[in-house]
């Protein structure tokens, strides 16, 4: 049963992502223009933004760092400002490092935290007063099925997806009767800059051209989680009913640590 409205018609469309210049967000950005939205890229890197407006006539690069709130309302006010609304905003900025209790590093917990959490933040404090207004439109926070339950090499990155979920949840409940949809994407392994550090076998390996097509489906499907590849999230779910011990036994096993 859909539990947001089916968005198929992304024709004249604005539609905003942050953390697009690499990865899942590129890829999804670059579907949502060939389906005919009026897209809108943002992050850090301005060079890729500009590089990405160059082979997608008609979108526009808005560089930005997620962590930094002004930055992120000004953008915002921009979009307004030239479009008069906004139909979806996309949060899938992302920082990781691996790291375990045994080498706690207390600063670039933090920069998970800013990145990961608090930059979302930034984007409801920007375009929830547009979309509230409105009564319409679609906002979606990119998390992990790392965050799902705890997993080795994941103890600063891991809380911060754990947390996008449960705000996404929460959300969907308080806007649900404003009528703006609220999707949460949880992702497997997708190959990007950020797992590209992982020194581990990766199962289920997929591109973010693949990522980006799923992402479009669940929209489409009315999805409120849109979890993928499924051969391997659907796995994943089912270690979540596990009891405590016989998930972290099932984890040691799996994955060695």
């Amino acid at each position: 049963m859909p539990l947001n409205p089916a968005l198929r018609d992304w024709n004249g469309r604005t539609v905003w992502l942050i953390g697009a210049s690499t990865g899942i967000g590129r890829a999804t950005a670059s579907a949502l223009h060939a389906a005919g939205a009026k897209v809108v890229v943002s992050a850090r890197n301005e060079a890729a933004l500009q590089a990405f407006a160059q082979g997608h006539p008609g979108a526009w690069g808005l560089a930005l760092d997620a962590t930094d709130r002004d930055a992120m309302r000004a953008a915002a006010a921009a979009i307004v400002q030239r479009d008069g609304r906004i139909d979806l905003a996309v949060y899938c900025a992302g920082y990781y490092k691996a790291m375990r209790a045994t080498a706690f590093d207390l600063g670039d917990a933090l920069q998970h935290e800013r990145v990961n959490y608090v930059g979302a933040l930034h984007l409801l404090d920007a375009v929830l007063p547009v979309l509230l207004r409105q009564r319409s439109g679609h906002l979606s926070l990119v998390s992990s099925v790392a965050g799902y339950r705890g997993l080795p090499n994941g103890l600063a990155y891991g809380p911060t997806k754990a947390a996008l979920i449960n705000l996404a949840e929460t959300l969907f409940m308080d806007l649900q009767s404003h009528g703006v949809g609220v999707s949460l994407i949880n992702p497997g392994f997708v190959e990007t800059p950020l797992t590209a550090q992982n020194e581990f076998r990766m199962p289920a390996l997929i591109t973010p051209e693949e990522a980006a097509r799923e992402i479009l489906a669940g929209w489409a499907a009315g999805r409120f989680e849109i979890h993928f590849p499924r051969r391997f999230t659907l796995w994943l779910k089912t270690m979540r009913l596990l009891s405590d011990g016989l998930y972290f036994k099932a984890v040691r096993r799996a994955t060695g640590l």
